[in-house]
C-alpha cells in the first residue's frame, strides 16, 4: 500500500486558506483533516476535537518532551501544535492528511518531512486582502498596516512551497489543489510498489 499524501497548506492572514481546505474536504472526503492542538481556552462555538484539541500547558509540554508533535510553536503565551501519531498513522494507513497551518509551521514540517505536498494560498493583490481584512471590522489603522506588512514578508516565503494558489475564486481556487493532489498521486515517486508489481506478476503468451 502505499502512503498517503501530506498536504500542507499555508497563506497571509486574509488569503482565504481555511475557506479553500474546507471546500477541498467537503468535495473529498477521503482527505483526512489534521486538528491542531492548543493551550489556549476553547472560544465560543468551537468544539474539542473538532475545532482543536485541548491541552493543558503541563500536557502540552510532556508531549513535547514525548516528541508528541510534528511541530509547535508558543504564540503570546499560548502553546500550539500538530500532533504527530494522528498524520503519521494516517499516512501509513494510505490516507491523505491535509494540515493547514502558519507558515512557520510549516516549514518546519518540511524540514523532517520533505516529501510532503506544500502549497501556498495567495490573494488576488494586496489591494483585495487589504479589503477582506478590512470586512472583519476587526482592525485599527495601525494594525492593518502592521497586518498588511506582515503579509509582504510572509509572500516571499511562498518560495519554499511547491505549489501557488491564487484564490481569487473559491471553486477556481479548489478545483486547482484538486489538480495538485491528483497530479502529485501520480508521481512516480509515489507509485514504486505499484510499478515493481508489474514485475512479479505472471502473464502467459499463446504459442
Amino acid at each position: 500500500m502505499s502512503k498517503g499524501l501530506l498536504i500542507v497548506v499555508s497563506g497571509p492572514s486574509g488569503a482565504g486558506k481555511g475557506t479553500v481546505c474546507s471546500a477541498l474536504l467537503a468535495k473529498q472526503a477521503d482527505i483526512k483533516l489534521s486538528i491542531s492542538a492548543t493551550t489556549r481556552a476553547p472560544r465560543n462555538m468551537e468544539k474539542p476535537g473538532v475545532s482543536y484539541h485541548y491541552f493543558t500547558k503541563e500536557e502540552f509540554i510532556e508531549q513535547i518532551g514525548d516528541d508528541g508533535f510534528l511541530e509547535y510553536a508558543e504564540v503570546y503565551g499560548n502553546y500550539y501544535g500538530t500532533p504527530k501519531k494522528f498524520v503519521l498513522d494516517a499516512l501509513e494507513a494510505g490516507n491523505d492528511v491535509l494540515l493547514e497551518i502558519d507558515i512557520q509551521g510549516a516549514l518546519k514540517i518540511k524540514e523532517t518531512y520533505p516529501d510532503g505536498v506544500f502549497v501556498f494560498i495567495l490573494p488576488p493583490t494586496l489591494k483585495e486582502l487589504q479589503k477582506r481584512i478590512t470586512s472583519r471590522g476587526t482592525e485599527t489603522e495601525e494594525s492593518l498596516k502592521k497586518r498588511l506588512g506582515a503579509a509582504l514578508e510572509e509572500i516571499e516565503l511562498a518560495f519554499e512551497y511547491e505549489y501557488c494558489i491564487v484564490n481569487d475564486e473559491v471553486d477556481a481556487a479548489v478545483e486547482e489543489m484538486e489538480a495538485v493532489v491528483k497530479a502529485e498521486r501520480c508521481l512516480i515517486k509515489r507509485n514504486h510498489e505499484r510499478i515493481h508489481n508489474y514485475r512479479e506478476e505472471e502473464f502467459y503468451v499463446e504459442a
